[in-house]
Formats: structure tokens, C-alpha cells, sequence
């Protein structure tokens, strides 16, 4: 029952839409089945199934709106719910921002559903946590890792005639290795929607060599050095630059991109020239849904070309107020790069840091974007092309804006695991002068 068919969904809400008596009424059908495996101290801990589906309702009356949500969907309790958001909208105030519903849409479908990941059973999931078991109980190490999969539908339908449905799938594995004596950490993640491209036997192994070989650290004074970031190190510094990527915080003055005396800085050079994001929903290794939550249909955007920025997030409300153009909200981040790995940054630099990955990050300055933050699980010197000695963790002062106008190389993009954004990311390892480390950290 968790998975509806485009038919069955459809039904559904013509008849939800049908039954509103209000203004207007916008529906959505979200339907999941959840698998996942978890694992600690080479055993496993937990293991589960979960399937839900749910049936929102939104009217509005003018500018009041009302919203309800419901998992039956008999037809006593779709007419309940519908004048349980009716009740509701004629309870509520005016909204000043309210939006009508969007009009008919024309969604190109994006490539978001896999079959293999459809298919996984739970003897898979078991197989993926003894692969990880096995492959570090051999070299006497320590597994600790997380397994989810997903597939799940979203159907919207509106009382203008506007209906999407689509289907999708999503594999999540990370995991972290450490030694027996807890002196050295490995960390490895995979994220896509295609189960075919995940590979538990040779991940596990990136997260077993980094462990063993960050064990025995070294103290490195803290300053500011030339640094390789593994794209999870970038990814979670880069997302939280995109939360202020809306149009209407830059024009209040709110972030990095509002310009001194009003407006915002569209068009200028806030980059280096290497950088590059855009949003496509239609990627093939990190797609998305062809509408954002407003059902407004989403297109490919250039969002910064070659350090300029191009384009902003702009909210049908905030886009009607500034006289621009309406069209759906990002939902992927993706950097271009080049076709480098990060051993080829490494090989390429004469003295620097190699960082895993970044956490516990937290911001200091939203105009800055200036973030705050700890490495962890292997974190290297590197002197002349190679990797010399492990070191103990940093905590780093540093703005992802700095950070991208001090870049030396990109390497390839590689889809990471979402961590600070909710939305797929793609980033490539990245090479970069002056990173400011302010204190070491006894953590692995």
C-alpha cells in the first residue's frame, strides 16, 4: 500500500481536490518503505523495515490557510480531512505572504528511481554489514556503520488542474573504522539512488586503510596551510554556504551576498574564476525531483559561472515583490571540477594537509559565512607529492567564500552523502591555499 501507482495516486487526490468546498485546495500523496541495518564494535546492533503513507491537504479562504494530514484514505476519511483543513483555514489569520496555488505545470520526469535499489532485501543489507564485519575483524579493526535504503512516490495535485507524480530510490552507507586501541579513524560514504554503484567490499577498504594509517599522530602547529579536501571535507563547508543563497536574505542585508547600501550581488565576482555551480534535476548521478515544494516545475540553473554569481533563490512570494520571474527552488548542489583524484592533488602539492572530513561545524558570521568546525578520521601531513605522517585533528575558522577564491586545482566531482544540506550534493576534492586551522584536537 506504501507504493501507489501513478493511477492510484491520481485517483485519489481528483477526489481529495473534488471534495474541497475552499478557494482553492492543493493535496500531496508521499508513500515510503524504509529499509535499514546498523552495526558497532564489529556486530550487529539493529536491523528494520518501516512503510508509511501519508495524504496532506492544504485550502486556503483569500489569504487563510488551513492544512491536515491523514493515512487512510476510505472516502469518510478523505471528506474528514479535507474539512479538517477547511475547519482550520477559517480559523487562521491572513497569511501577508500567502501564495496562490501554482498553475498547470509541464514536469519533465528526472531520473530519481532505480530498480536494483527497489530490490534490496533485508539478506542484502545483512551481506553489506558482514562484508564491512568481516573485511575488519581480518586486519584486527573496528566497524561501525549505518545502511538505509529507500523507495518511496510523491503525487501533487492541485485545484488548477496542475498533477506530478514520480518515483524514487535512495542507498545511504557510511561507515567508520577505528583500531583496536581508538588511535586512528577511517571514514568512507556512498550515496546514490542506483544500488548497482555501490560497492560495500571496496569502500570498506578506503575506511580500513585511512584508520590504520592515522594511528601514531603527530602534533602540526595550527596556521594557515595549503590543504586537500576530500570532497565530504568540502561538501559539509559548501552547504552551508547554499543556505544563503536566497535572494530575499541578500536583499535585507541578511548574508554574504547583500551589497553594501541595499540590493544584492548578482552578477558580481564573489569566487575564484575555477568556480562553478549549477542545479539540474535531470543529472544522471545526483537527480532530483522535477518540482519544489511548491509544485513549482524546476529547470537547470547556472548559479555561479566561473566565480560570478549568476542566479538566486528566489520564493514565489519574494519573486513577485522584486518583479522576477518564478521558477522552482534548487534542489541538487553541483560543482564542476576537473578529472584529477585527490591522490593527484596530493602528488601535485609540495607541503600541506589532507583532510577526510569535516564535522560539528557551526557558524560564527552569517555575512561572512564564516564557519567553525573540527577534521576527523584521518587527517595527514603532506610533503613533496606524498603522504608523510598522520596528525591530530585541527578545529578551522574558515569561510567556504574564502575558501573558493583561494583554490590552486578541482579535481573530479563526486556525488557525497548529504550532511549539513538536505539535497543531493556533488563536489570534487579540491586543492586550496590558506586554510586557517586555529587548534589542535586530541579527538580522532
Amino acid at each position: 500500500m506504501s507504493i501507489l501507482t501513478e493511477a492510484q495516486a491520481k485517483a485519489i487526490l481528483t477526489k481529495v481536490v473534488a471534495l474541497s468546498k475552499a478557494d482553492e485546495c492543493t493535496a500531496q500523496l508521499t508513500g515510503k518503505i524504509q529499509g535499514n541495518i546498523r552495526f558497532a564494535r564489529n556486530d550487529v546492533s539493529t536491523a528494520g523495515l518501516t512503510d508509511d503513507i501519508e495524504l496532506a491537504v492544504q485550502v486556503a479562504y483569500g489569504k487563510k490557510v488551513g492544512t491536515a494530514t491523514i493515512n487512510q484514505f476510505d472516502d469518510a476519511s478523505l471528506e474528514r480531512v479535507v474539512r479538517r483543513a477547511e475547519t482550520l483555514a477559517n480559523l487562521a489569520p491572513d497569511n501577508p505572504e500567502f501564495m496562490p496555488a501554482v498553475d498547470r505545470q509541464a514536469y519533465k520526469a528526472s531520473p530519481t528511481f532505480a530498480q536494483s535499489t527497489a530490490d534490496i532485501t533485508p539478506e542484502y543489507r545483512a551481506q553489506v554489514a558482514s562484508t564491512s564485519i568481516t573485511a575488519c575483524k581480518s586486519q584486527k579493526l573496528i566497524a561501525a556503520g549505518y545502511l538505509e535504503d529507500n523507495q518511496s512516490f510523491v503525487a501533487i495535485a492541485n485545484s488548477k488542474g496542475n498533477f506530478g507524480y514520480q518515483r524514487s530510490t535512495m542507498l545511504d552507507y557510511t561507515c567508520t573504522v577505528r583500531t583496536e586501541d581508538g588511535r586512528g579513524s577511517g571514514w568512507v560514504g556512498t550515496d546514490t539512488q542506483d544500488a548497482t554503484r555501490f560497492k560495500a567490499d571496496s569502500d570498506i577498504q578506503i575506511a580500513m586503510r585511512k584508520a590504520s594509517a592515522s594511528s601514531e599522530a603527530k602534533a602540526l602547529e595550527p596556521g594557515k596551510y595549503t590543504v586537500i579536501l576530500e570532497p565530504m571535507a568540502a561538501a559539509g563547508l559548501i552547504g552551508f554556504m547554499f543556505y544563503f543563497f536566497g535572494a530575499r536574505e541578500a536583499d535585507e542585508g541578511r548574508s554574504f551576498l547583500s551589497k553594501k547600501g541595499g540590493g544584492n550581488k548578482l552578477g558580481e565576482q564573489v569566487f575564484g574564476p575555477q568556480v562553478n555551480f549549477y542545479t539540474d534535476p535531470w543529472d544522471p548521478v545526483a537527480p532530483c525531483l522535477p518540482w519544489d515544494e511548491d509544485g513549482l516545475a524546476r529547470q537547470r540553473v547556472d548559479m555561479v559561472k566561473d566565480g560570478k554569481v549568476t542566479n538566486l533563490n528566489y520564493s514565489r512570494y519574494w519573486a513577485s515583490k522584486q518583479g522576477k520571474p518564478a521558477i522552482g527552488q534548487m534542489g541538487n548542489i553541483l560543482m564542476t571540477g576537473g578529472t584529477k583524484t585527490t591522490a593527484d592533488l596530493v602528488r601535485s602539492t609540495e607541503r600541506g594537509v589532507l583532510v577526510t572530513r569535516t564535522w560539528y561545524i557551526r557558524m560564527v558570521d552569517p555575512q561572512t559565512v564564516l564557519l567553525t568546525g573540527l577534521t576527523r578520521d584521518g587527517t595527514f601531513y603532506v610533503e613533496n607529492g606524498q603522504i608523510k605522517y598522520p596528525i591530530k585533528n585541527f578545529r578551522f575558522n574558515e569561510s567556504p567564500v574564502i575558501m573558493l577564491n583561494n583554490v590552486e586545482e578541482l579535481g573530479r566531482p563526486v556525488r557525497v552523502p548529504p550532511d549539513e544540506v538536505s539535497m543531493n550534493i556533488v563536489v570534487p576534492p579540491m586543492k586550496l591555499r590558506d586554510f586557517t586551522f586555529t587548534s589542535l584536537s586530541d579527538a580522532v
